[in-house]
């Protein structure tokens, strides 16, 4: 009897500890079914999801990346659609003093029925809606209902409702991703559905709301932190705030509380970015509690250190540069775009995994660029992990967007869910209004095109002014403490056309490609911070033929078509090709050749931009990733794989890296050294033919200094003058690092076939080697197995080591020359 009066004890306190604390109900389990509005039949639906996929999983729409299927399905968009489920209540749920239905994301307007009411009103993807739903939930079945109005529709009513047309039309009166409009890279996916999870929160006496800190001191020996906790109470309470293993108690009001408390730490590890330190980064648990029982908690992770965006003005202009807890860095990396055009079909591992390739390519920064979206968590978490700094754009890009007060007021609460979610990543560097609108305003002829009159004209330009120069920066001074608080109303600064868009600010350089200059302009039109440029590369075959039928896969298919989004994307790629490389006639040959391509122009860029130094302090190419399989600026394809692209930038990303520029008289070797250190060391150069042969040769004592671009030879040109360039590299070598230098274009090398020899170590493991010259050997395998080097150089007799993620099958190797004949 007494074990049984225990037993009833301990269930009582069980009860009373549950009902003590937060606890959520993940609603995105249930059975879900979807409808196009007044259809009867209904449909299974996975969510988090949308409706394209929905569509595709029940087998009622083909593949939309398939072939030119894209173009069939456009009539989804313009549709209504309905998604339910039902879910069971408990009597005890039901007790909690407070439940709350949360949306983490709702694409994009949506109406929100629960049991018959309608409880919610939403029209924007980028927020996270919340709503006190005890009074609207029963005990037993309750029905769920969201119902989603067309987005395009909703953006061509928005539209009428001006006497002026704005660019792009109706996407920009809608909150949701730009990119699912179509871009010249993507696809035409407008979506609708729950994109992210839908849950119920129980909590009966208090819940942690949000948390954010802010440094006050960070020195040497001690560091100290200010936590600002924001807590909502059922009614009075006295409360005691837990962060790590320091406990403070807080007498709060009912509502909303801020609270405050600090924290020290002891001979603290500062975050440093990739190449340059450990990322490290500091654990806390924050929990609050009353009377000894735990109401909630939550968990982040800080790394402590310092970041500046320093502008000067100087003899040409203004520098543009950041500085990481103290020192000047060189910022090496890339613009990314979602790496789908179906957001739920984004897993963590994919984010892990676009920022692992970021840094195994000796990056430092990523731009997350603002036609798409605000990553999930998962990213900003992976880039602090692997110190990799985020240039953060608000979702707004090459457009102007209205600015009435409605539009406004939705854009800022977007603002404050975002900022308040991300703010306290270490990885956050600098937060941008938009992607290229103030260029476009000023350099696009938007104007003329639209026929404004001077009244348009004001009006849109105020509109302008008051999103990104007055709310925007108004409500991140708001949210932001000012060491983390800084704010670049639009990248570019300054159009490419201008030339004071190379003397300050970031620029955007397109002359090459869109106004389809030589590649070796890039050398010439180098700016302060280079955060846009590109070229675009075709992906490997294994890549197409998921996408593609058999006899598609040439270029005059519509699906092979459909894969390319730039009108004159196909036909700019063959005019520089014809210009370096001899145009391959085979269809496979020509996707190889197209990547060579496309690094070789990257390269010429890249290294231009960190010769430069400090003049210019970072290099951002467009772009990273790819939204599906297709033909673009990406160094990594849709599936992840690695172009030569990326493994070139891995190369002329690296802390140490040789550089030859060449003028009317003389070659100018460069060595770049991004490290905080000195090196010394015994400078090597030759010159050697394609059959081994060593033709000139000299060697010098040299010191390259920390944080610096130096000029460490110039050889004279009169020096080769009797040599055959053609048939000629100068190779590099200082301590552990070496570079190779062609003369001349890749078309008007002298290369022979070379006898590439394989010899295998261990499953993952193989040395390569050649008798003569092999260009840019490239291996595959039928089994996708991942090289740690490709696309290289092969010196005659040189043995390289490769590693491989797992053990080949059929591997098989090209170089250039078996594409010249």
């Amino acid at each position: 009897m007494l074990s049984r009066i225990y037993y009833i004890v301990f269930l009582f306190l069980l009860n009373c500890s549950i009902s003590a604390q937060t606890s959520y109900r993940n609603l995105s389990l249930e059975n879900w079914t979807f409808n196009k509005q007044n259809e009867v039949k209904k449909h299974k639906a996975t969510i988090p999801g949308t409706v394209h996929t929905d569509l595709f999983q029940n087998q009622l729409i083909p593949d939309p990346f398939f072939g030119d299927n894209e173009k069939q399905l456009q009539w989804i968009e313009n549709e209504n659609w309905e998604y339910e489920t039902y879910f069971t209540l408990s009597k005890s749920e039901l007790k909690t003093q407070n439940i709350d239905l949360e949306f983490e994301g709702l694409d994009t307007y949506a109406t929100v029925f629960l049991n018959g009411k309608v409880v919610l009103e939403a029209n924007n993807m980028f927020r996270k809606w919340t709503i006190s739903a005890k009074t609207h939930l029963k005990i037993g079945a309750n029905h769920l209902k969201v119902v989603f109005n067309s987005a395009v529709q909703k953006g061509k009513d928005e539209a009428e409702k001006l006497t002026y047309t704005l660019p792009e039309k109706e996407r920009v009166f809608v909150r949701k991703a730009q990119y699912q409009f179509g871009w010249d890279w993507g696809p035409r996916f407008v979506t609708a559905g729950i994109c992210k999870l839908v849950q119920l929160k129980f909590w009966n006496t208090a819940k942690i709301e949000n948390i954010k800190y802010n440094q006050i001191e960070l020195k040497e020996k001690k560091a100290v932190l200010e936590f600002t906790t924001e807590i909502y109470v059922s009614k009075v309470k006295t409360i005691q705030l837990k962060i790590n293993e320091k406990i403070e108690t807080f007498n709060l009001k009912k509502g909303k509380n801020i609270i405050q408390m600090q924290y020290e730490i002891t001979n603290p590890k500062l975050w440093w970015c990739n190449g340059l330190g450990d990322a490290n980064l500091y654990p806390f648990t924050v929990e609050i509690s009353h009377k000894n029982q735990f109401l909630d908690t939550k968990k982040l992770n800080i790394g402590l250190r310092t970041i500046e965006l320093i502008q000067e003005k100087d003899q040409i202009g203004k520098s543009f540069y950041f500085k990481l807890n103290g020192k000047p860095v060189f910022m090496k990396g890339t613009n990314v775009v979602p790496p789908d055009s179906f957001l739920p079909r984004v897993s963590d591992s994919t984010y892990f995994s676009l920022v692992k390739n970021a840094k195994k390519a000796n990056m430092n920064m990523l731009r997350v660029w603002g036609g798409g979206v605000y990553f999930d968590d998962a990213f900003y978490e992976a880039c602090d992990v692997n110190g990799i700094l985020v240039w953060q754009d608000f979702m707004f890009a090459c457009s102007m967007y209205p600015g009435d007060d409605a539009f406004v007021q939705n854009v800022k609460q977007e603002v404050i869910d975002n900022v308040n979610r991300l703010q306290n990543h270490p990885s956050i560097a600098i937060w941008c209004g938009n992607n290229e609108n103030d260029e476009g305003w000023h350099n696009w002829g938007w104007q003329k095109q639209f026929n404004y009159s001077q009244s348009d004209s004001t009006q849109i330009w105020n509109d302008y002014k008051k999103v990104f120069h007055e709310m925007i920066p108004q409500a991140l001074d708001s949210l932001l403490p000012k060491e983390k608080n800084i704010y670049w109303s639009s990248s570019p600064s300054i159009g490419w056309g201008r030339k004071e868009s190379l003397l300050q600010g970031d620029s955007h350089y397109w002359g090459v490609w869109w106004g389809k200059e030589l590649f070796e302009i890039y050398e010439k039109k180098v700016g302060r911070f280079m955060s846009e440029y590109g070229f675009q590369g075709m992906p490997n075959l294994e890549t197409l033929q998921k996408v593609m039928n058999k006899e598609d896969l040439n270029f005059t298919s519509e699906a092979f078509k459909n894969h390319q989004k730039h009108p004159r994307g196909y036909e700019t790629i063959n005019e520089y090709m014809e210009r370096d490389f001899v145009v391959p006639k085979i269809f496979e040959d020509y996707l190889y050749v197209s990547q060579l391509l496309q690094a070789r122009g990257m390269k010429i860029a890249i290294e231009a931009h960190r010769r430069a130094k400090p003049y210019c302090m970072g290099t951002l190419y467009w772009q990273l990733n790819d939204c599906w399989p297709v033909t673009s600026w990406s160094s990594l394809d849709y599936y992840g794989n690695w172009k030569a692209f990326h493994y070139q930038a891995k190369r002329s990303f690296e802390n140490l890296l040789f550089s030859v520029e060449e003028e009317s008289n003389k070659y100018k070797v460069f060595l770049i050294n991004d490290n905080f250190e000195n090196y010394s060391g015994n400078l090597e150069l030759e010159l050697l033919s394609f059959d081994g042969n060593s033709l000139w040769k000299v060697s010098k004592e040299v010191t390259i200094k920390e944080n610096s671009s130096m000029i460490v030879y110039e050889i004279p040109k009169d020096e080769f003058e009797k040599r055959d360039l053609k048939n000629c590299v100068l190779h590099i070598q200082f301590n552990q690092i070496a570079a190779n230098y062609f003369f001349v274009k890749p078309k008007d090398l002298k290369l022979q076939k070379p006898n590439i020899q394989i010899r295998k170590f261990d499953e993952r493991t193989i040395e390569i080697s050649s008798d003569i010259l092999a260009k840019n050997v490239f291996l595959s395998s039928t089994n996708n197995a991942f090289f740690e080097d490709n696309y290289f150089d092969l010196l005659p007799n040189e043995k390289r080591i490769i590693k491989l993620s797992k053990a080949p099958e059929n591997l098989k190797i090209k170089s250039l020359f078996e594409t010249k004949n």
